[in-house]
């Protein structure tokens, strides 16, 4: 059974007016009412209540998932396209478990090239896609594709495809004799987890998926039993906070659950230039803001939420749906979410074939910049003086989050010289997380992008792009529509990612 420990609890007032208003949103959830959010949700939210019944409906499936999993077991190594919601949910499961599945959700060539082997034999691919229409995912299947015609092998008999019915994927993969799973419509991908889309993959990899179903169902249970923690929760990042709040895996079994609950937060409520940014930590120690709300799942924080992983998903889809009922957003859309999407796919359609030559302003060892500055050193200071007063800065990497892992450690140096909520985000996934709230949230944030050089690259099928070409045009797109917004933003480039890394590390110490 969940249990919240809130340190502010006692001040908590059970007939205070925000109280009240996440008491009677709770109350309407349970019925999925709609109107929760306001007359300007109401039909988006009618069409995306569904996963209030997911760890019920979802043993229905149960049976067909053995089946599934029964008919590949021979094919051992397990691959999962996906981005957000998609690949998020999977992946703390796969974590938690104890079980391998990779995860591809980058474009960039250089982290690809880990997810690609020389025997295809025993590779099964799962291409997981609400919309049918992520150019990742696509792009990657058609990658995919390509490889396992390359080496003799039946594409349908390698590749399962997990989307929405009458999506494009579910119209073409049909078309041409996929398996496709169909998941439930009426639920958004960011509330997916306990449908198909988390249950497909962990299945393929082993695990008893009904375990996850069965706490989830136990904390529904509890929860309509006793809404407290739920409204405790909700309450303390609404109140306690006005801006931010850190969270941390440490002290706990299930790894990568603090990515997940970024992007469920960040993406629901980030939006009418309010939300709630997570800042995801390794450890409770590292540096926020004192402002800010500390939220763990074990030891000693602001907030602890302590459950199984199941219970875990469960209480924060609800929390959340909570969370925009307090804030007055409507958790279920992603309002700006194209404007990093359209501004990528114009930068391909100006480009063609060949990727241009980006002029650069300077060069520092191994660091490209493109503003005026004697170095990089300079460059960085004087970006990092400029982020306002109560604002944060988004670090963005566009980089191989296997390999490069170093670069995490510039969260925790940025923000101990510049005294601000720093974030960090792997692009392009960010994209589908925390992207949305950078848009669309608190007008506040800052943003400093790191790509870099590639020694591969893949051509992607039937298009005049390579995924070099489209990773960088995803990094300069999202560039370009904060500028559009009026967001302060800087790129630097590394020509060499361990050197650059190092030194980038290095003029961050020294600032």
């Amino acid at each position: 059974m969940i249990e919240v420990k809130y340190k502010d609890e006692h001040l908590i007032q059970r007939d205070s007016p925000l109280y009240l208003k996440l008491l009677d949103a709770h109350k309407r959830l349970i019925k999925k009412d709609p109107t929760i959010w306001g007359v300007d949700a109401t039909a988006e939210a009618s069409v995306r209540m569904d996963w209030v019944d997911l760890p019920h409906q979802s043993r229905t499936l149960l049976a067909a998932l053995d089946a599934l999993s029964a008919k590949n077991r021979h094919l051992t190594n397990i691959i999962l396209c996906g981005m957000g919601g998609s690949s998020l949910g999977p992946e703390v499961i796969a974590k938690t478990f104890g079980k391998k599945i990779s995860i591809l959700d980058s474009t960039d060539p250089e982290f690809m090239a880990h997810f690609l082997p020389q025997d295809l034999t025993h590779t099964l691919v799962v291409v997981s896609s609400k919309s049918g229409s992520s150019i990742e995912t696509v792009s990657q299947k058609a990658l995919f594709e390509k490889f396992f015609r390359e080496a003799g092998l039946d594409t349908t008999e390698h590749i399962i495809i997990v989307t929405d019915p009458g999506s494009p994927l579910d119209i073409s993969s049909r078309a041409s004799g996929f398996t496709v799973i169909n998941a439930n419509p009426h639920v958004g991908g960011r509330f997916s987890v306990l449908g198909d889309f988390g249950l497909v993959p962990s299945a393929l990899i082993g695990i008893d998926v009904s375990v996850i179903l069965d706490s989830a169902i136990e904390a529904k249970d509890s929860l309509l039993i006793n809404p407290h923690p739920a409204l405790v929760a909700a309450y303390a990042i609404i109140s306690g906070t006005d801006q931010y709040f850190s969270i941390s895996d440490n002290h706990s079994s299930m790894p990568g659950l603090s990515d997940w609950i970024e992007q469920l937060i960040a993406e629901s409520t980030g939006k009418g230039g309010m939300g709630r940014l997570p800042i995801v930590v390794n450890d409770l120690e590292d540096l926020i803001p004192d402002e800010a709300l500390s939220i763990s799942f074990g030891g000693h924080s602001d907030l602890v939420v302590m459950g199984d992983l199941g219970e875990q998903f469960f209480f924060w889809e609800w929390v959340t749906a909570l969370l925009g009922a307090g804030l007055s957003v409507n958790p279920f859309s992603q309002p700006n979410v194209d404007e990093s999407k359209l501004a990528s796919t114009s930068l391909l359609t100006q480009w063609g074939k060949l990727m241009p030559q980006i002029p650069v302003a300077g060069i520092d060892q191994s660091i490209a910049f493109y503003k005026e500055a004697n170095d990089a050193t300079e460059l960085l200071s004087t970006f990092i003086k400029q982020i306002c007063e109560d604002g944060y800065l988004a670090i963005t990497a566009y980089l191989d989050r296997h390999v490069d892992q170093d670069l995490i450690g510039l969260r925790n140096i940025l923000a101990s010289k510049s005294k601000k909520a720093v974030t960090f985000g792997w692009g392009p996934r960010f994209l589908h997380s925390t992207g949305q709230l950078h848009k669309g949230g608190q007008p506040n944030g800052s943003f400093l992008q790191i790509t870099a050089d590639a020694k591969t690259d893949f051509v992607i099928p039937e298009k005049d792009f390579t995924f070099k070409s489209l990773c960088l045009a995803q990094a300069i797109g999202d560039q370009n529509a904060l500028i559009n917004r009026g967001f302060p933003t800087l790129r630097l480039h590394l020509l060499d990612r361990k050197l650059g890394i190092a030194q980038l590390l290095e003029i961050a110490k020294k600032l």
